[in-house]
């Protein structure tokens, strides 16, 4: 499982014209999930993610977690995060899980945030998305489990 975590000041995704999701500051999430991840990934992945220190104290340091700053979270999901683009011009996505599976697991993932008191909105699974955010910092990291 792969997420890229956008530290953001604001974000939103839309699909057909129509806003699905949108947050203030808090955390862009792009998710990738492969054929072998499991709840375990994804408890590892959220625990992380609630005590990550990204967020700046009075004096401008990174010292502050998500649930300090009262942060939210825009969660879209990315399989192209799994892309291999080791030989010719066209990415493979082989190692991307196939939605019957990662679709449960994104939403498992979103839960398991929620009930850590997140507020977690969403872009839709599979759809083409218009994803637009501001990056605070900039501040971009790779998570994997």
């Amino acid at each position: 499982m792969k997420v890229l975590l956008q530290r953001c000041k604001n974000a939103s995704v839309t699909v057909d014209g129509e806003i699905t999701g949108s947050i203030g500051h808090g955390y862009l999430l792009l998710v990738g999930i492969t054929s072998t991840d499991s709840e375990k990934e994804i408890i590892s992945l959220t625990d992380k993610l609630a005590g990550l220190r990204l967020f700046e104290d009075a004096e401008g340091k990174m010292n502050h977690s998500i649930v300090e700053a009262g942060g939210s979270i825009l969660s879209v999901s990315q399989f192209t995060l799994y892309a291999d683009t080791r030989k010719g011009r066209r990415p493979s996505f082989i190692d991307a899980a196939r939605p019957e599976i990662a679709k449960p697991l994104w939403e498992l993932f979103n839960d398991k945030l929620r009930e850590k008191g997140f507020v977690v909105e969403t872009g839709i699974f599979g759809a083409k998305m218009d994803v637009t955010f501001t990056n605070d910092g900039p501040v971009t990291i790779m998570l994997e489990a």
